[in-house]
């Protein structure tokens, strides 16, 4: 029998190869898997159409047990490899709340923040109080003379947004 613990529904991370973030996030849609990549719609050269294009190349996050997460890569087929937590040897999980602020953070900041390759200036845990960031939990960051708040998932991919300072209180 499998342990519980194994049983529960959880955020995976997990790499693929370039350019096949949005035929695997269909592939998902057709499966019923729970998932999310984040996107922005990007023009192509000389005005043609537009084009939805990953903001994380080569990063999809599926929500569903590590049972069916391995599933996936192996018995279905989808092209998937998933990041190994280095302390436990085993699927990196993201928990809920760090998923939900992250998601919230990159919604919000596609034109003023957005994705970082590091973290700004490492500052004080804050809260965020006001605005449709409210409850999202990070550090404060400063950056051309503006506040941001900076989410992470598992201290290896960061996410910013800008925020006045009068909406964050210390964590």
């Amino acid at each position: 029998m499998v342990s519980g613990v194994l049983q529960n529904v959880c955020w995976f991370a997990a790499r693929t190869r370039y350019g096949q973030e949005i035929p695997i996030r269909d592939r998902l849609e057709r499966l019923g898997v729970e998932h999310f990549i984040p996107t922005r719609q990007a023009g192509r050269p000389r005005g043609r159409r537009t084009v939805e294009r990953p903001v994380i190349n080569n990063l999809i996050f599926l929500r569903t047990t590590k049972n069916e997460a391995c599933a996936l890569a192996n018995e279905a087929g989808v092209p998937v490899r998933y990041i190994i937590d280095c302390m436990t040897r085993t699927l990196l999980v993201v928990p809920d709340k760090q998923m939900d602020d992250f998601r919230r953070v990159l919604d919000l900041s596609i034109d003023e923040g957005g994705l970082m390759d590091e973290p700004l200036a490492l500052g004080e845990r804050v809260r965020v109080v006001k605005g449709p960031l409210k409850g999202v939990e990070g550090f404060v960051a400063e950056f051309h003379g503006k506040a941001y708040v900076v989410v992470s998932l598992c201290n290896s991919i960061f996410a910013r947004a800008q925020v006045p300072r009068s909406w964050l209180e210390r964590a």
